[in-house]
């Protein structure tokens, strides 16, 4: 019963479609090969061209809009590659000028050393670049790239062509470190440059002040003032003399009361130290030809003629200290054969 009744399916118009699809195509095919002008067909003409303006519109705005879209990719790819090339040019002339910087700053450095060398004509010279600190006493020993290949040694003093940096603490084949004269360890014999003064006294590292060392031992009333110059006195046989080391910056009296000890300024800039010049060899500048003495008219004297004296009165000195020794070496090896004879008779 239930097959009986039941309601049959229609089926779906296969054939009509297909028809339809075909037909359609057709005409779609006959309408643009018209319009394209392949075949004449009058009554498709008009229509032909009613019908696919806007295919053609449609068709020529998406083939406008791809070539836009093209051009617009391959200009933004060659803007790209060219913000790229630029960038890395840019980062090369970046890193070119920090370098001609750096060599600019290294020929100035270098051109002062070579002035100090030319006008310190007293001194051999070997300039030196430093290239580490101590760690563990960063303010008071440097690490120079010149060692005993390059005729440094022990207690060479070391300069730059503003002033004195310290010596020689320990010299290697390549490389050498330097004490600097603001080390607690450090001690430079020192005087004030000003002609009515010259106090002398010694310039030591203050570990209370590890930038200003101190120049101690002065007497409490000696004539020593703020801004007064201090220069190496050549005591000592490390530090030539006559290098300046600074200026006194402060003065104060010592817990004794009968010493006061002054702050210096170092001329030297220890926190921008990159070159400095170690005296390998010194000879002293020869000193200041001593004025003419003024004499009593009438009791003129040849200066010549009294330094042939001096000096024959020193030959003569020298030859008399001479013959005493010669007098004592006689006593003394007579009296020795004397003691020996008498030694050898007691034995018998």
């Amino acid at each position: 019963m239930e097959q009986k009744y039941r309601q049959k399916k229609p089926k779906p118009p296969t054939k009509k479609i297909a028809a339809i699809v075909v037909a359609f195509i057709a005409v779609f095919c006959l309408i643009f090969l018209s319009a394209s002008g392949k075949i004449e067909l009058p009554f498709f003409g008009k229509t032909a061209m009613v019908i696919l303006s806007p295919f053609q519109n449609f068709f020529s705005w998406t083939g406008s809009q791809l070539s836009y879209l093209k051009s617009s990719i391959t200009e933004i790819q060659y803007l790209q590659r060219q913000n790229r090339e630029l960038r890395e040019e840019v980062e090369l002339l970046r890193a070119q000028n920090l370098t001609a910087s750096e060599y600019a700053s290294e020929n100035q450095r270098l051109r002062a050393l070579l002035g100090y060398k030319q006008v310190s004509t007293q001194f051999d010279l070997v300039a030196a670049g430093v290239i580490g600190r101590e760690s563990v006493t960063w303010s008071s020993v440097i690490v120079i790239n010149r060692g005993t290949l390059d005729g440094v040694a022990n207690n060479m003093a070391v300069v730059t062509e503003m002033g004195l940096v310290g010596h020689v603490l320990e010299a290697s084949a390549n490389t050498s470190k330097v004490q600097l004269i603001l080390d607690p360890r450090s001690s430079v014999g020192t005087l004030v440059q000003r002609p009515d003064s010259r106090v002398a006294g010694i310039v030591e590292g203050d570990m209370n002040d590890p930038n200003h060392p101190r120049m101690v031992n002065i007497p409490k009333d000696a004539n020593v003032q703020v801004e007064d110059a201090v220069v190496t006195s050549g005591f000592g046989g490390v530090y030539p003399k006559g290098i300046v080391v600074g200026k006194i910056k402060e003065i104060h009296n010592e817990e004794g009361g009968l010493l006061k000890y002054g702050v210096i300024e170092t001329s030297v800039n220890f926190e921008k130290l990159e070159d400095v010049a170690v005296i390998v060899a010194s000879r002293e500048a020869p000193p200041e030809p001593l004025p003419p003495i003024l004499q009593t008219q009438g009791t003129e004297t040849d200066p010549y003629e009294t330094a042939e004296q001096l000096r024959k009165a020193q030959e003569n000195l020298q030859q008399a200290q001479e013959n005493v020794q010669q007098q004592q070496q006689q006593q003394l090896q007579q009296a020795q054969e004397q003691a020996g004879e008498q030694v050898g008779g007691t034995t018998e």
